[in-house]
C-alpha cells in the first residue's frame, strides 16, 4: 500500500481561496461516445428528466420489447420507428457506423445520417436526418401501441392505446408538405428529419413550434447540462482513460434517473422500474446526488418524499416513508426505506452544513422513529418486520421467495443508524427528550446485537432472527452492513474474508451461497424454475458490490476491491446497455461461457450509485462532516493509479484532489471547515494474515442443486 505523502499541505488546514479545481481536465459527452457494432447490438436509454424515457437497441429493426421505445409517466406511448430515403428503408443492421453518446444516438448510412435526441422537461423527440443522398425522407411508426392515424395539414396524429386522452403528433422538423400512404409519412429531404410530440393537440402544436424555433438551443442546453455535471461537479483526469470514461458515463446514466415524475425523485431503474421506490431511492441518493454535488436536488427529493409519509395514525404503516410511489398509488410495504430516509437526511447535512433544511424534515423523522418505538420493536430494541419487508422482497403467489422475518440483520443496522441520525438531529433541534429516549434504544440494540447475531466459531453474522428467536443460518451478503453494531474487529475481518470467498464473484455479489440447497445458479432458467425463485437466492446483485468493496478497502485490501471495481467499469463501457450497470447478473456463467450474463433491469439506480459512492468515499476517501466542521480525506488508491486530478463539491465550495509522483495535494476551496488528511490504517501494519490469498468466489459447476425443481406450487 502506498504511503501517504503530503504536498504543500499540513495535517489540518482551513479553507483556501485558490481556484485550481477549475483547471482540472474533464471529459465531455462527445469524448465518451461509444461506437457499437451490429454484433453487439447494445441497449441504450435517454430520459427527458421529467417523466419520459426512450429505450432502444442500436442495431435492431422493429424493437418490440415490452418497454421498447417512448414511455411517459409509466405508460407506453409507442415502441419503435423506421426511416426511409426515397422509399427505401434504412436498416439499422446496415448502418455504416452507430455511436451512442449520453445526449445523442447517431447512425450513419451511405445515404443518410440519423440523430435521435430528447429535450429536457419537454415531451418531444427529435429525429434529425441529414447528409441525405436522395429527394425524400419518410418515417413509419410501429403501430402496436397506436390507433386512429389521422393526417392533418403538415402532420400525422395517433392516439396512444394506453393513454387515449392524449395524442402524439409526427411532423417534419422544418415545415414541408407531407403525404401518408397508410404506413409511411413522407416529406422532402429538406425537412431535415421529424419531430414527435406528446400531449393534447394544443400541447403538441406548441412543442413542435417551440422546437422549430429554438430546437438547436434546447439541445445545446441539454448537452451543456451534462457537460457541466462532468466539468464542475465531477471532473476527473487520471492515467487510466477507461476509468475516467466509465465513471463519466455512470455519472450521466445515473443522472438520467433523477426525474420529476411525482415531485423530485429517482427512478429505480429502466426499463420497468420507471417509478419511485423509497428503498432504492435512498440507497441511490449518495452516489446520485451527494458525491456528485447535486445538493439542491437531494434536498428537494427528501422534502418531496417527506410529504408522502404515511401520516394516518390509524394506519398499520403510520410513520413510514413509501416503498413505492407511482402516479396511481402509494405503497408502504418496506422496513428499510424509512431508516434510509433518515440516514440520508443526516448525510446530506454532512455534505452541506445546512441546518435550515433540518427544520423541514424533522417532524417526519420524529414520526418515523416514535412510531417504531411504540409499536415495532421488541424488548431488546430490535426492529420487527414482515418476511418480505426487506430489500429481499420478492413474492410469488403471495409466498415470500426469501423470507427474512422478523428481525433481519441489515434492518437492525439501518434502525441503529436511523436512531443515531435522529439523536444528532434532536440535539440540533434542542429536543433533549427525544435524543435521550432514542439514545437508550440505540444502546440497548447495540449491546444485544453482538451476542444474539454473531457466531464467532463459524464466522457468521446471522441473516435474521426468526419470530421464535431462533437464528437463520443461510449465508447471505447482508451481514456486511452490520459492522457498526459489532466491537470485535478481528471477527469482522474474518467475516469480510469469508463473504468474499463465498459470495463475491468477479461479476458481483451473490444473494446466497452456492452450496445452499435453495441456491439458483442463474437468474433466468425457465426450463427448471421461475426466475423469482432465483431473484434473491443466488442471483448476483450489483448494488451489494458497494458494501463488499468498502469492507475490503477498510481492511487494507484495496487491490482486491479494485478488481471488482474495474469489472464494473468494463460492463458500463463494453457490455449490455451503453454506460450503465445492470440490476443483476447470473452467479454461474452459462455452459460454454467464462463470464456471467446480466439480467434484471439494464440500468439500475443503486448499481450505478454504489459504484460512484465507493469511488469517492472509499477509494478517494472523501468524507465530509460539516456538522462538526471538518472534512476527512483518507485515500486508498490502487497501485494502477499513478496520477489523478479531481474535485468534488462540498458545502458552498469544493475540494481539489491531486495525486502525482507519489504525493497528494488536497485542498479545500471556500469551505468553512478544517481539512483532516489521514494515513490509511491497516489492522496489522506489516500485512494482514487474515486476508493472505483472498480472492473471488469461483462457481462450483459440479453441484447438483435441489433447487432445479420448482420451489413453489403455481396454484
Amino acid at each position: 500500500m502506498k504511503r501517504l505523502t503530503l504536498l504543500m499541505l499540513p495535517l489540518m488546514m482551513t479553507c483556501c481561496t485558490s481556484n485550481r479545481g477549475a483547471d482540472i481536465r474533464a471529459l465531455t459527452v462527445d469524448d465518451i461516445a461509444v461506437t457499437v457494432t451490429p454484433q453487439e447490438n447494445r441497449e441504450y436509454s435517454y430520459t427527458d428528466k421529467k417523466s419520459g424515457y426512450w429505450y432502444g437497441r442500436t442495431h435492431q429493426d422493429h424493437f418490440d420489447d415490452w418497454f421498447a421505445g417512448w414511455n411517459i409517466a409509466t405508460r407506453r406511448i409507442f415502441s419503435d420507428y423506421t426511416l426511409a430515403v426515397d422509399g427505401t428503408p434504412l436498416s439499422r443492421k446496415d448502418a455504416r457506423k452507430t455511436t451512442v453518446s449520453p445526449d445523442c444516438l447517431t447512425r450513419r448510412w451511405d445515404n443518410a445520417r440519423e440523430r435521435l435526441q430528447m429535450v429536457d422537461n419537454k415531451e418531444i423527440l427529435s429525429i434529425a436526418i441529414d447528409s441525405v443522398a436522395g429527394d425524400s425522407i419518410a418515417i413509419a411508426l410501429d403501430e402496436t401501441l397506436l390507433k386512429n392515424p389521422v393526417l392533418q395539414a403538415g402532420a400525422l396524429c395517433f392516439t396512444p392505446v394506453e393513454v387515449d386522452s392524449n395524442i402524439i403528433k409526427v411532423a417534419p422538423a422544418t415545415p414541408q408538405p407531407v403525404t401518408f400512404d397508410g404506413r409511411w409519412l413522407k416529406t422532402p429531404a429538406a425537412a431535415c428529419g421529424f419531430l414527435i410530440a406528446y400531449g393534447s393537440e394544443a400541447r403538441c402544436d406548441s412543442l413542435i413550434a417551440e422546437f422549430r424555433q429554438d430546437g438547436k438551443q434546447l439541445l445545446e442546453a441539454r448537452k451543456e447540462r451534462m457537460n457541466s455535471l462532468l466539468a464542475h461537479n465531477t471532473p476527473l483526469h487520471s492515467n487510466l482513460p477507461e476509468v475516467d470514461q466509465s465513471l463519466a458515463w455512470i455519472t450521466l446514466t445515473m443522472d438520467q434517473l433523477i426525474t420529476r415524475q411525482q415531485g423530485r425523485g429517482i427512478y429505480a431503474g429502466l426499463p420497468w422500474f420507471n417509478t419511485y421506490w423509497g428503498r432504492d431511492m435512498f440507497i441511490a441518493l449518495p452516489g446520485a446526488a451527494l458525491v456528485t454535488g447535486q445538493f439542491d436536488c437531494a434536498e428537494e427529493i427528501l422534502k418531496d418524499f417527506a410529504r408522502l409519509q404515511d401520516c394516518d395514525t390509524a394506519s398499520a404503516t403510520y410513520g413510514r416513508i413509501p416503498n413505492l410511489a407511482t402516479p396511481d398509488s402509494i405503497i408502504y410495504n418496506t422496513a428499510d426505506g424509512t431508516p434510509r430516509y433518515a440516514i440520508e437526511a443526516w448525510e446530506l447535512m454532512q455534505y452541506t452544513g445546512d441546518r435550515q433544511f433540518l427544520a423541514e424534515v424533522y417532524p417526519a423523522i420524529v414520526r418515523s422513529i416514535d412510531q417504531c418505538i411504540a409499536t415495532q420493536i421488541d424488548d431488546k430494541g430490535y426492529l420487527m418486520h414482515a418476511d418480505a419487508d426487506t430489500w429481499m422482497d420478492v413474492k410469488r403467489n403471495g409466498v415470500p421467495g426469501s423470507p427474512r422475518g422478523n428481525r433481519a440483520n441489515d434492518i437492525q443496522y439501518l434502525w441503529y443508524c436511523q436512531l443515531n441520525a435522529g439523536i444528532e438531529m434532536a440535539r440540533l433541534m434542542n429536543d433533549p427528550a427525544h435524543a435521550n429516549q432514542w439514545q437508550a434504544v440505540a444502546e440497548s440494540l447495540k449491546t444485544n446485537f453482538e451476542r444474539d447475531y454473531c457466531d464467532k466459531e463459524n464466522i457468521l453474522i446471522y441473516d435474521h432472527l426468526n419470530a421464535d428467536g431462533t437464528a437463520d443460518l443461510q449465508y447471505r451478503p447482508n451481514q456486511l452492513f452490520c459492522f457498526d453494531l459489532i466491537n470485535d474487529d478481528n471477527f469482522k475481518q474474518r467475516v469480510t474474508r469469508r463473504v468474499w470467498e463465498n459470495l463475491v464473484y468477479p461479476w458481483g455479489v451473490a444473494s446466497l451461497e452456492q452450496h445452499d440447497p435453495q441456491f439458483h445458479p442463474q437468474h433466468e432458467n425457465w426450463d427448471k424454475y421461475h426466475k423469482d425463485d432465483a431473484y434473491h437466492n443466488g442471483t448476483v446483485w450489483l448494488w451489494n458490490n458497494g458494501i463488499a468493496m468498502q469492507r475490503m478497502i477498510e481492511y487494507g485490501q484495496v487491490e482486491t476491491a479494485w478488481k471488482l471495481f474495474c469489472n464494473m467499469n468494463r460492463q458500463a463501457l463494453r457490455e449490455g446497455a451503453v454506460g450503465s450497470l445492470s440490476e443483476n447478473a447470473d452467479a454461474h456463467p452459462r455452459p460454454g461461457k467464462t463470464w456471467a450474463g446480466r439480467s434484471g433491469t439494464f440500468l439500475q439506480a443503486w448499481s450505478n450509485s454504489e459504484q460512484l459512492r465507493v469511488w469517492y468515499q472509499c477509494f478517494l476517501g472523501i468524507r465530509p462532516d460539516l456538522m462538526n466542521g471538518i472534512v476527512v480525506v483518507e485515500p486508498h488508491l490502487p497501485a494502477a493509479i499513478t496520477s489523478l486530478e479531481t474535485a468534488v463539491k462540498i458545502g458552498n465550495g469544493r475540494l481539489t484532489y491531486i495525486f502525482k509522483d507519489g504525493k497528494f495535494d488536497i485542498r479545500l476551496e471556500n469551505v468553512d471547515a478544517k481539512l483532516v488528511i489521514k494515513e490509511p490504517e491497516t489492522p496489522q501494519p506489516a500485512g494482514n494474515a487474515i486476508f493472505d490469498g483472498v480472492d473471488f468466489c469461483r462457481p462450483d459447476t459440479t453441484i447438483d442443486f435441489p433447487c432445479m425443481k420448482q420451489r413453489y406450487n403455481k396454484n
